[in-house]
C-alpha cells in the first residue's frame, strides 16, 4: 500500500490551540479588520508557529473568489521610473498579502482604453476587485465600474455624485500646515512655485497654500511652470520680486533642483537666506544640499485603508459611502530657515 501523506495542520487545530472559534482563525486570514488588534496579533503568531496554510484552491471554490485585486498601473518611463508609485505598489502588495490577497497588475494594450482593459478583467473573472489610481473627478473608469457593480476602490478623489469609494491624502491641509510652519519660523513673505498641469491633487495643494497665506496673514506671489526647462527662470523671477520672498513653497519635489539652482544663481543659500519646501518626499530630496523639507505621503496607511475598503465591498457587499482623507506627514529638514 502507498504510504499515507501526513495530515497537515488544520484550521480546527489552530482554533483549538488558540481557544477561539474557526471563524476567528478565518477572519485573521481573510478579514483581519474584523478582529481586535490583540486578538489578531495572538492568532497570527500561532498560525505562523503551527505552520497552518489554508487550501487556496478549495477556498476559492467555496467562496467563488480568487483573492486577487487587479490594479491598473499608470504608465511610467522605465528609464525614469516614478519612485512614488513604486512605493505605493510595494505598500499595496504588503497590505493585500496580509489580508490573503494578491495584486494583479493590469495595463491597457496599445490603442486600448483603460475602461476597456477593465472590461476584459471583469469578463475573464481574473480578479475579485479593481483598484484605480491617478483618477480625475470625471474619470470614465469610475462610472463604468459603478455601472457594472464590480467592487472597486480609488486612490484619489472622485467627484460629487459619483461613488465615494476612495482614499486620498489631505493635500490642502498639508499645505496649510507647511505655510503655518513657515509662519512659526518668522517668514512673512512666501512665494509659491507650482505645476500648470490641471491635476486635482496639484489644485488641492494650490488651494491649501492660498488658505494658509490668508490664515497666517502672509504676503507673496505665485507662478507656474509647464516643464523642467522653465523652472530655473521662473523661480529666479519669483526671487527677484520686491520685497524678496524669504521662503519658496513648491507643489512637488521635482521642482526642487531647479529652485536650488535659481537660488544659487541669485547669490542665495538655501537653508540660510531662503527656505524651500516641497511635496511627496521623493528619495532624492534627502540628497539635496541642504536636504529638503517636504511632505511624505503615508503610503502604508493609504494601502491599508484601500484594502479594507475593497474587502468591505467584496466580502460584505457594502461599498463605502464616503471617501477617506488621510493626513500627510511633514518632514522637517535643513532647507527650512528661521527669520529673526
Amino acid at each position: 500500500m502507498p504510504a499515507q501523506r501526513p495530515r497537515g495542520v488544520s484550521i480546527q487545530d489552530v482554533a483549538r490551540a488558540a481557544g477561539v472559534s474557526r471563524q476567528t482563525i478565518s477572519n485573521a486570514i481573510n478579514a483581519p479588520h474584523k478582529l481586535r488588534p490583540d486578538t489578531l496579533e495572538r492568532v497570527t503568531a500561532l498560525i505562523e508557529e503551527m505552520g497552518y496554510r489554508p487550501d487556496q484552491s478549495a477556498r476559492s471554490l467555496r467562496s467563488g473568489t480568487r483573492r486577487i485585486i487587479a490594479y491598473t498601473t499608470p504608465e511610467t518611463d522605465p528609464d525614469n521610473p516614478n519612485a512614488l508609485m513604486s512605493g505605493f505598489l510595494e505598500a499595496m502588495v504588503a497590505a493585500a498579502g496580509e489580508a490573503g490577497y494578491r495584486i494583479l497588475l493590469v495595463r491597457p494594450r496599445p490603442g486600448q482604453s483603460r475602461a476597456r482593459a477593465l472590461e476584459d478583467v471583469i469578463a475573464a473573472r481574473t480578479a475579485d476587485a479593481i483598484l484605480l489610481s491617478d483618477v480625475l473627478e470625471d474619470d470614465p473608469c469610475v462610472d463604468y465600474l459603478h455601472e457594472t457593480g464590480f467592487p472597486f476602490a480609488v486612490f484619489g478623489r472622485t467627484g460629487p455624485g459619483r461613488p465615494q469609494a476612495w482614499v486620498d491624502v489631505d493635500s490642502a491641509q498639508a499645505m496649510i500646515d507647511l505655510v503655518g510652519l513657515l509662519s512659526s519660523h518668522g517668514h512673512r513673505r512666501v512665494a509659491y512655485l507650482g505645476t500648470s498641469a490641471a491635476l486635482p491633487w496639484l489644485r488641492h495643494r494650490e488651494a491649501g497654500f492660498r488658505i494658509g497665506m490668508r490664515r497666517f496673514g502672509l504676503a507673496g506671489h505665485e507662478a507656474f511652470v509647464d516643464g523642467l526647462d522653465e523652472v530655473v527662470a521662473v523661480a529666479r523671477d519669483l526671487l527677484n520680486r520686491s520685497p524678496r520672498p524669504t521662503a519658496l513653497v513648491l507643489d512637488d519635489d521635482w521642482l526642487a533642483p531647479g529652485a536650488y539652482a535659481a537660488a544659487q544663481a541669485e547669490g542665495l543659500t538655501v537653508g540660510a537666506d531662503l527656505a524651500v519646501t516641497g511635496f511627496n518626499d521623493m528619495p532624492y530630496t534627502r540628497l539635496l544640499q541642504p536636504p529638503l523639507t517636504t511632505v511624505r505621503l503615508p503610503l502604508r496607511r493609504i494601502a491599508d485603508a484601500l484594502v479594507s475598503r475593497l474587502l468591505q465591498s467584496v466580502e460584505e457587499g457594502e461599498p463605502p459611502e464616503a471617501g477617506l482623507l488621510l493626513a500627510g506627514d511633514p518632514v522637517l529638514r535643513p532647507s527650512m530657515t528661521t527669520v529673526e
